[in-house]
């Protein structure tokens, strides 16, 4: 029986490990892929307080060793759902386990949003990517399309341009939103092609594999052909699993405010996955300080 189970291992999630220990708290962090959450994709991260410039994937290392340091627990399992029980929780994974706690802290972070296109599904992982760090050596020497115009897209997209010989920027908006430090490094390069105003159609195959992307400009279909397409729309919660403890709201992500109570006594949840209007780094970080306090107060009235 732990005192506090964390579902998510991203910043919020690590952060609440953290406190949680530091008030003599027994912690199990359950991550279903990577510690560190979203941000062990961006290459360079400059707005972490306390750090001029870092990889995300060695912040990430460095936030587990601390979370670690400190005592708390670790495993990589998939959570399929939580229970409520005379003691506390039951939190069941894919993978057979099943955990006890006397709280739980839902940091379940988000997931990258898909266009909902014909055939899309398939493709993730096999022509459709979403991490330049990940990925982008595949592409060296080719041509990609990068679909997306915000900060996530261009932070991915400024890593393709020393990559790949072509980049194609489509982005649905008429301008591209990203930071503008941003846009000036990615269009200082002579390989990148922009385009606005865009409706992407769907995706061109041959034999199963990926070959271009069909759009709609200024009211004329087009094709661009392309080895690669890399994604980034937007991020989406993944809390139905959890609808019945913890309200959502209408886009799925949970209706908690900046205490992070649920309407379940003893659950709590942090991070990107609550309704809010900033999801940051910070932001995750301050969420899971404040979640893993609620969960300390909650077990001491309780003693």
């Amino acid at each position: 029986m732990f005192d506090i189970i964390i579902v998510g291992g991203g910043p919020a999630g690590l952060t609440a490990a953290v406190y949680g220990r530091r008030n003599g708290k027994t912690v199990l962090v359950i991550e279903k892929s990577v510690f560190g959450g979203q941000i062990v994709n961006s290459p360079k991260v400059e707005n972490i307080p306390g750090f001029a410039s870092v990889s995300g994937d060695d912040f990430a290392d460095l936030f587990l060793n601390q979370a670690l340091d400190q005592g708390a627990e670790a495993t990589i399992e998939d959570v399929t759902g939580v229970e409520k029980t005379a003691e506390g929780f039951l939190v069941k994974t894919q993978e057979g386990g099943a955990y006890e706690g006397r709280t739980v802290i839902l940091a379940t972070g988000t997931t990258h949003r898909l266009l909902g296109l014909e055939g899309e599904e398939e493709l993730v992982g096999n022509g459709i990517s979403f991490c330049a760090v990940c990925d982008g050596d595949f592409y060296s020497g080719g041509k990609v399309v990068m679909i997306g115009g915000g900060n996530s897209a261009f932070v991915e997209a400024n890593l393709l341009a020393d990559i790949v010989k072509e980049l194609v920027m489509l982005q649905d908006l008429p301008v591209f939103t990203a930071d503008e430090s941003s846009q000036r490094q990615l269009f200082s390069h002579s390989n990148v092609e922009a385009h606005t105003s865009v409706k992407i159609l769907g995706y061109v195959t041959e034999n199963g594999k990926l070959t271009g992307v069909r759009y709609l400009e200024g009211g004329a279909e087009k094709t661009v052909a392309c080895d690669g397409v890399f994604l980034a729309v937007g991020l989406v919660p993944d809390n139905g699993a959890f609808a019945q403890l913890a309200e959502l709201d209408g886009a799925g992500y949970f209706l908690a405010g900046e205490d992070c109570l649920t309407k379940t006594p003893g659950l709590f949840t942090a991070g990107d996955c609550r309704v809010k209007s900033l999801r940051q780094v910070a932001t995750a970080c301050s969420d899971g300080a404040a979640a893993a306090m609620a969960a300390v107060h909650y077990l001491n009235l309780r003693r």
